[in-house]
């Protein structure tokens, strides 16, 4: 009887396992393919089985396999037993292997962010993969090696702690149950908390390239810890020569710490591979008092899963990354058993720190110049660094929490919940294109055009990322512009236009010498104006709940010495307060001074892009827009808008530096060309109901995003402007070009002044949009159903209550069910299965930034909350 029911089994095991052997070659492939073997189970008989109650490939297993595998073993529900290892009954096994994870979050995206600092320390995880069937993902896609594990002392089970996750802004957490021992004890709820910290009052924070990770319990028996990372964080090509370091130091609280530091035995300076740094050290950091073991992952990896700990061994081969995989490993026990009320909740904490000595290569006044991170203005040595940060985690989880409690609160109010998780997933994405660099006297902030071309500090890129300055810290925003301003103004790029990017790849800002930069140059001279005028804004204003970002107002406002750069980071260094905070940013006279000081130095430069408008804008000539992926067109009514506004935008930047007949002159012309842009000759259709694709395309329309700068800027406001004056012919050509015939007629003025856009073109467009809507959102226009997200929630804010709330809906719909599988995408398709749009994977790009366009719009005009143009009932 016993061999028949043998028999049975065998027969049953063979059907199952050819089910299951596709499931089996896809995780060999996965980042636990070293520990999957495709051989049957019942080839192995004769040999020590391993049961999968210790195996690190079992949370790789769909819930099927996982059954299976285990009945397998076991045989019946009842125990077995076989050297060490032992299976409980089957639905207690199930039950403590399927870990249990809870979220807060409303969408579940495909991707969420890891370990998000810059371009280079940017990972990922797969939201929405079985935990651990891939390995966290760079920005790219490709894996980066990084194992975490957890494992009950002397139960020969194992748990890879990555899967399900909620988060925030700064924050992505994955929450677990870990089940008891014995019947005799509860449960035990364990958290990674994934924490890149977003801190406004504090740039200094923001510029250390470093993120935490946070491993907390709460339970009554020990849980062991296990953290790893491999030689994929220093380098994208795995053939690298790598080596690696155990260094030991103390941090400023007084604890020692221990980092391993790896890098390229051979760097490459400001080269990339596959997107990824080929220069720079890693160095990950925990406790002195945390057990360590560098080697084959294969070898560290099982030797923790057999024996819940590690040998303090650091292996002597340096090799390449690809090479019997080193990989670099801690441990800590977290005794739960023993936790008593002065510590209820063990812990442990890791930091990831990516250094480079020099950030970028820059075309400076100075020549080109090798700049090195802000932080090390601060700190004079990686180990200084360390020691800070690694001490500095309770300041930074409170920094953080508050900035995320008050963009939840704001965001809320905006447009509700699925809007939250909008903007909290991509406040990180943001930072993660930036590198502070520079010192405190003149700092910078580097940006790369992740994915779609990888240009650095391209202007049509920050410009969709300026809402997010604008709302989080618009002294950012300063720094961004900066090194744009400082290059042009020394004569490096040769066309009267502004540049569209700084270099044709990062981390290289050796810009354009020749004027061969992509050819956009009505889009980047309205969007250098429009940020230069919001900028001005962010700086003027009295009281703080009139400030353009709340945290702004924060921090010391101290008068500089007139020889202080308008925009030098003051920071406190004070002991007795919370060190390396950022002084206030303007406000009353300290704003205004400020304002005109730093026109006043780039004047030249404004002057210059807005007679290039005034000449080009309203009947714009076939080129490319920020949307460039649709090609060149002529006459395209939404970039000439942008320009006007560009121009309207100087009007204000020529008042704040007293020059009133400039401004007056500035004005007029985009009175003037406002009035003309309407008739249907140009914008707008022919029965008025919308504006067109471009001039020419009779039967197209668009969606006219430029509308929320005309909004933003308060153009809408009448209050928000001076009394406009007509200028003379004679004033037009005294500061107007020689050349060009000054233009006649315009709107009449009045002493009440009329919004710059009228609140029908507002009215109108709000309309087309619902007639316009697709399953995921609003296409950018009548040509393709493609849409931009960034671009989708600037004309929300700018829309009626129900199509901004149908917006938000159909985007968080869309995060829900796309198919895309990189982080947050800008451009997708509105039908069918949600993917890439228009040919292109655009991935983890800055100009989410724009997401943040409601908030932004709620903190204009002196803090009036968005109502809408006058004159509109939605």
């Amino acid at each position: 009887m016993r061999e028949v029911q043998d028999n049975i089994v065998r027969k049953m095991e063979a059907k199952r396992w050819r089910r299951q052997l596709p499931q089996i070659r896809r995780l060999r492939a996965g980042p636990w393919r070293r520990h999957v073997d495709t051989k049957p189970p019942w080839s192995l008989r004769g040999k020590r089985w391993i049961p999968l109650t210790s195996c690190l490939v079992c949370s790789c297993l769909s819930r099927e396999s996982l059954a299976y595998s285990l009945a397998v073993q076991c045989r019946s529900s009842h125990s077995w037993t076989e050297g060490e290892g032992s299976c409980r009954k089957l639905e207690a096994v199930l039950a403590c292997l399927l870990a249990t994870v809870t979220s807060a979050s409303h969408v579940k995206p495909p991707v969420v962010p890891l370990i998000v600092r810059n371009p280079y320390l940017s990972t990922w995880l797969r939201a929405r993969e079985e935990p651990w069937s891939q390995w966290p993902i760079f920005w790219t896609g490709q894996s980066i090696g990084m194992a975490v594990m957890a494992s009950v002392p002397g139960s020969k089970t194992v748990y890879p702690l990555l899967g399900r996750t909620s988060f925030d802004a700064s924050t992505t957490n994955l929450t677990y149950r870990i089940p008891a021992p014995s019947s005799k004890l509860d449960d035990a709820n364990l958290t990674i908390s994934f924490l890149s910290p977003i801190t406004p009052a504090s740039s200094l924070r923001q510029s250390i390239p470093a993120s935490y990770v946070g491993i907390t319990a709460e339970g009554s028996f020990d849980i062991d810890i296990y953290m790893d990372i491999n030689g994929d964080w220093v380098s994208g090509d795995a053939n690298s020569d790598i080596q690696w370091f155990l260094r030991d130091a103390q941090s400023e609280s007084g604890q020692s710490l221990r980092s391993w530091e790896i890098q390229r035995q051979e760097e490459q300076a400001f080269t990339e591979h596959d997107d990824r740094a080929e220069w720079g050290r890693l160095l990950f950091t925990a406790p002195a008092d945390t057990h360590y073991q560098s080697g084959s992952a294969e070898h560290v990896r099982r030797s923790f899963a057999r024996s819940s700990g590690l040998h303090n061994t650091v292996d002597s081969g340096f090799r390449a990354i690809n090479d019997d995989e080193p990989v670099f490993a801690f441990h800590k026990t977290l005794h739960l058993g023993s936790a008593n009320s002065s510590h209820p909740h063990p812990h442990a904490l890791f930091t990831l720190t990516h250094i480079q000595d020099e950030v970028v290569q820059f075309a400076s006044s100075r020549g080109l110049t090798l700049m090195r991170p802000l932080w090390r203005s601060f700190f004079l040595t990686d180990t200084a660094l360390l020691k800070f940060h690694f001490a500095d985690v309770h300041n930074a989880v409170k920094l953080s929490k508050q900035y995320t409690t008050q963009l939840e609160a704001d965001a809320h109010k905006a447009g509700g919940s699925d809007y939250v998780d909008i903007v909290t997933l991509s406040a990180r994405q943001v930072l993660g294109a930036t590198s502070f660099s520079g010192t405190p006297d003149n700092p910078l902030v580097f940006l790369k055009e992740i994915s779609s071309n990888g240009n650095t500090q391209t202007v049509d890129v920050i410009f969709p990322a300026w809402p997010f300055f604008s709302y989080t810290n618009p002294r950012w925003l300063a720094y961004l512009l900066e090194p744009l301003l400082e290059h042009q103004l020394s004569g490096q790029y040769p066309n009267k236009y502004s540049m569209h990017d700084l270099g044709a790849h990062f981390p290289n800002l050796t810009g354009h010498a020749d004027g061969n930069d992509e050819y956009m140059p009505v889009e980047e001279c309205g969007d250098m104006l429009i940020m230069g005028l919001s900028l001005v804004k962010s700086l003027q204003y009295g009281t703080k709940s009139a400030a353009q970002s709340l945290w702004s107002t924060l921090g010391v406002s101290e008068v500089p010495s007139p020889d202080t750069k308008p925009f030098a980071l003051q920071v406190n260094q004070e002991s007795g307060d919370m060190f390396g905070m950022d002084n206030q940013w303007g406000g009353a006279e300290n704003g205004k001074r400020q304002a005109k000081q730093w026109l006043e130095a780039n004047y030249p430069i404004w002057k210059q892009w807005t007679e290039y408008l005034i000449e080009e804008s309203l009947e714009p000539k076939n080129q490319l827009c920020t949307d460039d992926f649709a090609g060149w067109l002529p006459l395209q009514t939404n970039l000439a808008l942008k320009g006007i506004v560009g121009i309207k935008a100087m009007s204000e930047l020529a008042t704040v530096v007293d020059r009133s007949k400039e401004a007056k002159y500035y004005r007029n012309i985009s009175e003037t060309y406002i009035s003309k842009w309407q008739d249907v000759d140009h914008g707008i259709s022919k029965d008025h109901s919308h504006a067109k694709l471009a001039y020419n395309w009779y039967g197209s329309w668009t969606t006219l995003y430029s509308l929320f700068a005309d909004a933003v800027l308060c153009f809408h406001a009448p209050t928000s402007s001076p009394s406009l004056t007509r200028v003379t012919i004679e004033e037009h050509y005294a500061y107007g070009n020689p050349d060009q015939k000054p233009i006649h007629g315009g709107p009449k003025h009045n002493s009440t002044v009329k919004p710059f856009i009228p609140s029908a073109i507002y009215a109108n467009q709000s309309t087309l949009y619902g007639l316009s809507m697709q399953k995921f959102g609003l296409p950018l226009d009548s040509r393709h159903l493609y849409a931009k997200s960034d671009w989708m929630i600037q004309v929300a804010a700018v829309s009626s209550p129900k199509i901004k709330q149908t917006i938000i809906t159909k985007m968080a719909y869309w995060l829900n069910e796309t198919n895309s599988d990189l982080p947050f995408t800008d451009l997708y398709d509105t039908e069918g299965d949600g993917g890439f749009g228009a040919g292109n994977r655009f991935t983890a790009r800055p100009v989410v930034g724009s997401h943040f366009s409601l908030l932004a719009l709620e903190r204009a005009c002196g803090g009036d909350s968005w109502e809408g143009p006058d004159g509109i009932e939605w």
